[in-house]
């Protein structure tokens, strides 16, 4: 079984307080609507009996006497909750009830060593309670009387009206209403923590998946009228910016003896943010000064071209089917320094056999000349083999996942594929982190957000 780790549990545990807490509330207010609206109030009042053998005028009573009441007790007891004793009851009280719902109204308990017994009855009625508890008294001396031919039951206290209602419980109801429910969502989140197999910030995926972390992205919680995906321009002093700033760095050192020029981002399925990371990216390297080409070879869904307002009439499928010397018209310059992009281009039919064709490689092998650094963005590795194909033409391989959200046998299966053709594999980015959950590893949160 997997050690679970008590630290990453409570961060876990943070994103349901909100709903534990709503739970929780709305679990005590509706106890406590039954508690003062339906549930009936009901009234308890008790009446003891004791079994007392009177002594003869020519005798006292002995210790056996004593002895043979107490065994009595019990037997006693039976003949309390009797049909003959509470039956005889309704009916001179003209009670609208039967034998069953009066007997489990009354309970009988014997004091313990003695020769006591207490006849507690509980009604909705207070004044009722004690008037039912007194005539079932009554009418168990007379049976007793009757089948033992004994006059050695006596009253000793009578029962008295009570108006506290016995199940006024709402202060223990509310707490029990609100433990539950704390301890059952607790319960359900344990559960979902436990067998929750997708990547997380705290998750050693070096060890696990055997991919290392090129870079740790911080969840955006810029909030614009105009919202943009382009935060290093913008917020370049963002916990986002920072951490891509950190990536840039991380590519740079990777390999410090070979120059990493053309960089492939993936990821294992969409909405993971790959687009998102190759944009930043690209900028980051463009604010560096290198000069940069950023590729949308997604060219399926690639959205690169909405992302910078660029249009999209032509664009790499466009470019791959036409001839290499006319790749000018298909590179567009952007209002970023040192940044261009071929967008997607037209949807083709055969993406996969266009993007492994000599043609492509050639175009690679030529633009690499011209640019410092060339970024694609590719499509997600789950169901296509594109990025798979465009893994063996770059340096390096980078694979987007969103924190929490990507599955590992899913990542497993990306890492797997891009063995399969010795892809550069240069790391794992994880996408999208919490920043409160950040904060408890890293200094990133000590970043404000500043619009540039």
């Amino acid at each position: 079984m997997e050690e679970i780790d008590l630290k990453d549990f409570l961060i876990y545990l943070k994103k349901y307080i909100i709903i534990m807490v709503l739970v929780a509330v709305g679990a005590v207010a509706a106890m406590y609507f039954y508690d003062t609206q339906i549930k009936t109030p009901m009234y308890n009042s008790y009446t003891t009996v004791i079994l007392a053998q009177q002594a003869s005028e020519n005798s006292s009573l002995t210790q056996s006497d004593i002895t043979v009441n107490q065994k009595l007790v019990s037997t006693y007891s039976e003949i309390v909750k009797s049909k003959l004793v509470l039956q005889k009851t309704i009916d001179e009280l003209h009670l609208d009830t039967d034998y069953d719902t009066l007997n489990s109204h009354v309970s009988v308990k014997p004091v313990e060593n003695t020769e006591i017994i207490r006849i507690s009855v509980t009604d909705a009625d207070a004044a009722m309670a004690p008037e039912i508890a007194n005539t079932i008294a009554k009418n168990f001396i007379e049976q007793v009387s009757s089948i033992y031919d004994l006059n050695n039951v006596s009253v000793i206290d009578q029962a008295q009206k009570d108006d506290t209602p016995s199940n006024n419980t709402l202060t223990r109801d509310l707490a029990i209403a609100a433990i539950i429910s704390i301890f059952g969502v607790l319960a359900i989140v344990f559960i979902i923590f436990y067998f929750d197999d997708t990547v997380k910030y705290s998750d050693d995926l070096e060890k696990r998946i055997g991919m290392p972390i090129a870079g740790k992205i911080i969840q955006s919680d810029v909030k614009t009228k105009n919202p943009t995906e382009l935060l290093v321009a913008k917020y370049p002093k963002s916990m986002v910016s920072e951490s891509i700033k950190a990536l840039r760095t991380n590519l740079q050192f990777t390999n410090v003896d070979k120059n990493i020029g053309t960089i492939l981002i993936t990821s294992s399925q969409a909405s993971e943010g790959k687009s998102f990371v190759s944009s930043n990216l690209a900028i980051s390297f463009a604010q560096a000064g290198k000069r940069v080409l950023l590729i949308d070879c997604d060219l399926r869904k690639g959205r690169i071209h909405k992302m910078f307002g660029l249009p999209n009439v032509l664009g790499l499928s466009n470019l791959l089917t036409d001839a290499l010397t006319n790749i000018a018209k298909y590179v567009q310059k952007t209002d970023f320094k040192n940044l261009s992009i071929i967008t997607r281009g037209t949807i083709p039919p055969n993406p996969s056999e266009l993007l492994g064709s000599k043609k492509n490689k050639s175009l690679i092998e030529g633009l690499a000349k011209r640019y410092d650094v060339i970024i694609f963005d590719g499509a997600p590795c789950n169901g296509v083999t594109d990025s798979v194909i465009m893994s063996t033409l770059v340096d390096a391989v980078l694979v987007v996942t969103k924190d929490s959200a990507t599955p590992k046998n899913v990542l497993q299966a990306t890492k797997e594929a891009l063995e399969k053709v010795d892809a550069p594999i240069a790391g794992v980015v994880l996408n999208s982190i919490d920043k409160k959950v950040a904060k408890y590893y890293s200094y990133y949160g000590k970043y404000e957000l500043k619009e540039k």
